[in-house]
């Protein structure tokens, strides 16, 4: 809607100049007022930046009729929104019906009766207002909730009150390495960029994967799939391990980004997921409660993370099973973790199996480019500083 301390505008379409005189003198004390004499003109000012707050349409008109007028807006999500008033000499049911059907909020029949028009438009704007309004305060409450628990409440899926369920889940866990020592050595204005973009491009990677953005603590990241919404086990755990990839080409893009704006930081990220069932729903009080997983597979997921190396992800043997055939893993020693009673047996991702073959071996040579790589010879020590060698060199093509 206009700002509130403009009128609004009210756009009039008829293709008779007489009509649009009568309605712009009931009219033109409150309200701005817009002119169009055909229907291709009013699709013309209701695309503009400054569109109107509400439409009076008329629906008899040569070359295009006000219906066809109306049913343009409604399928441009650009002008959908805009509220339409058929305002006609037709008054029989089945011409206001159509009208409705089309997506009008009102039908004014002629001869106007200047109180009914402005009554009108009156309510129609007020209703569109608070419309507004409460898309605003939608927009600022997801932001607090993730998207799926919106759309999950909206739809009347998900109930505002205490309850939960158990569920088998998908669950990841992120940390960035010495991020407390990073906290010491980092301008306070440095870090809040950092920290700031690093979280919000996760956020955005798992919202591409179908992933539950479940709270950030601290420079943490809790992502958990799925709840509300599910693929299907083993659709969600590749999900999950395919997102955890696209995070860490993602944080090299982030890094190169940084240098260029004077952060020069050592920074890796661990990665931990596990497959299990977990108990999932809204904790808390009646009067504040939060949407979120309990159970041993969050406490594993974060486990998991602190065992494995910077820049990796460590994955358990569950998720393992449900992602094999499509993600390259290596086995790694069993981790024992606390508060789990025996040896946890683990695997470290290398990547997806549709990019990698049987031989691994690399050989290949052109203009500006060189490499020549045997993964197999490579030893532990060195696979780090290959790894972010490799990882730099693609976001440089990038």
């Amino acid at each position: 809607m206009s700002d509130l301390s403009e009128k609004p505008r009210i756009l009039l379409v008829d293709d008779k100049p007489e009509n649009i005189d009568i309605l712009a003198e009931l009219l033109s004390g409150e309200y701005q007022i817009l002119v169009a004499l055909n229907g291709q003109k009013a699709l013309e000012l209701a695309a503009k930046e400054n569109s109107p707050d509400i439409i009076l349409l008329d629906v008899l008109m040569p070359e295009m009729d006000g219906y066809e007028v109306c049913r343009r807006l409604k399928e441009d999500e650009n002008t959908r929104e805009i509220p339409v008033i058929f305002v006609t000499a037709m008054n029989d049911v089945d011409d206001e019906t159509k009208g409705f059907e089309l997506g009008a909020v009102d039908f004014i029949t002629k001869p106007l009766s200047p109180g009914i028009v402005r009554a009108r438009v009156k309510t129609q704007l007020a209703l569109k207002e608070a419309r507004d309004r409460i898309e605003i305060f939608s927009d600022k409450l997801s932001r607090y909730v993730s998207p799926q628990i919106k759309k999950s409440i909206f739809e009347g899926d998900q109930d505002a009150s205490i309850g939960s369920s158990r569920k088998q889940l998908t669950v990841f866990f992120s940390d960035i390495v010495g991020f407390t020592s990073m906290t010491d050595t980092l301008e306070p204005e440095d870090l809040t960029l950092l920290l700031n973009s690093y979280l919000d491009r996760m956020a955005r990677i798992a919202l591409k994967h179908s992933g539950t953005v479940d709270k950030f603590i601290g420079d943490a990241v809790l992502v958990f799939f799925g709840d509300p919404e599910t693929q299907g086990i083993k659709q969600d755990a590749l999900s999950c391990v395919e997102m955890a990839l696209d995070m860490q080409m993602a944080i090299d893009e982030l890094k190169a980004d940084w240098v260029r704006q004077g952060i020069v930081s050592d920074f890796f990220v661990r990665m931990g997921i596990t497959t299990g069932y977990c108990t999932v729903g809204n904790f808390g009080s009646e009067a504040r409660m939060d949407y979120t997983i309990v159970g041993n597979q969050v406490n594993l997921a974060s486990r998991l993370e602190s065992n494995t190396a910077p820049g990796c992800i460590m994955i358990a043997e569950e998720t393992h099973v449900l992602v094999r055939d499509k993600i390259e893993c290596k086995a790694k020693d069993p981790i024992h973790a606390k508060g789990f009673e025996h040896p946890v047996p683990v695997f470290q991702v290398v990547g997806p199996r549709s990019i990698l073959t049987e031989d691994l071996r690399i050989e290949d040579s052109r203009s500006g480019f060189s490499i020549s790589l045997d993964p197999d010879g490579i030893n532990e020590e060195d696979r780090r500083d290959i790894l972010e060698r490799l990882r730099a060199a693609i976001a440089s093509l990038h």
